[in-house]
């Protein structure tokens, strides 16, 4: 699958093209022999070139066509800038393209395009790739607005995460956004972000784990033994009760079955020198995320033991 799109190299857009000669009824002969792929209005790929397109590329791809058709001033916004700037979108819809206007009204959408009228400073645009996008900070309160608290603690995590943005740089963007529709939201997630959390299920796991009422853990703890030997770097570690959590997203095994199989045997040896240590280990997956109260049980009993050896 292709990942990285150049925003125009691959992309035919009928306005250039009738600039240099080619006609509709030509245009359309490829579009009827399969030859080329509508992607946006006015915006065409080869049919090659769209079978190597996942999500976020053929996402890219529209961004560039939906620019080409905005007049200048119009800057990629929202979870399209999100995607741009290299942030975890999580369950966010790719949909449509979202791009915003430096006006207070005039806005609208169409099936594939989002177009908000918000005023913008200069200082929150930047140039990527070639494109005006609002600045990382910018991008993380306006998408915020429109999301879910969930949400908005993966993409802003993210970008934490990543040094795309500091805290109080997001915290400063919520203060210019005044009482913009969807606000609350992005207030109450900038005061949750963490950008220890080092990805959307690690992200996830800290609403669930405060949604429960479970005690707030120490993020990437480092446990030693007695005698000061690294034992590992966990996701989560309550240290009144000495548990440790981690969250299990499969991902960093990896996908080739061998070095899954040498990555889990590690695991399994990293977990029982933890336990050995006199921790006691809760481990939980994304389904366990959409059923916590079960995990909130295998913590509580899991405290248990522990208080009785200590």
């Amino acid at each position: 699958m292709r990942h990285d799109v150049a925003m125009t190299d691959d992309v035919i857009f009928r306005r250039r093209a009738l600039a240099d000669g080619v006609t509709d009824s030509e245009i359309r002969h490829a579009r009827n022999s399969g030859r080329l792929v509508r992607v946006a209005t006015g915006a065409y790929v080869s049919d090659e070139y769209f079978a190597g397109l996942d999500a976020p590329a053929l996402h890219r791809v529209r961004i560039a066509a939906a620019l080409q058709s905005r007049p200048p001033g119009v800057v990629v916004s929202h979870a399209s800038a999100a995607l741009l700037h290299g942030m975890d979108l999580g369950d966010i819809s790719l949909e449509r393209v979202h791009l915003t206007r430096n006006h207070a009204s005039g806005g609208g959408r169409t099936s594939g395009v989002h177009v908000h009228a918000t005023p913008f400073d200069a200082d929150e645009v930047v140039t990527l790739g070639g494109l005006p996008v609002t600045a990382p900070a910018r991008t993380v309160v306006d998408a915020a607005r429109i999301s879910t608290f969930d949400q908005a603690v993966v993409l802003g995590d993210s970008a934490l995460h990543r040094r795309l943005v500091t805290t109080q740089e997001i915290l400063d963007a919520v203060g210019r956004a005044g009482p913009r529709k969807g606000i609350a939201t992005a207030r109450r997630a900038a005061g949750f972000l963490d950008g220890r959390s080092e990805s959307p299920g690690e992200s996830l796991s800290r609403i669930r784990i405060r949604r429960h009422g479970l005690p707030s853990p120490e993020l990437q703890h480092v446990l030693r033994d007695g005698s000061g030997a690294f034992l590992g770097r966990v996701d989560f570690f309550w240290a009144g009760s000495g548990v440790v959590g981690e969250f299990d997203g499969m991902g960093k095994y990896g996908v080739d079955g061998s070095q899954a199989a040498v990555a889990v045997h590690r695991e399994k040896l990293r977990e029982d020198a933890i336990r050995d240590a006199g921790y006691e280990v809760v481990r939980w997956t994304w389904r366990d995320l959409f059923d916590f109260a079960t995990v909130k049980a295998r913590y509580e009993r899991a405290c248990a033991r522990s208080g009785h050896r200590r």
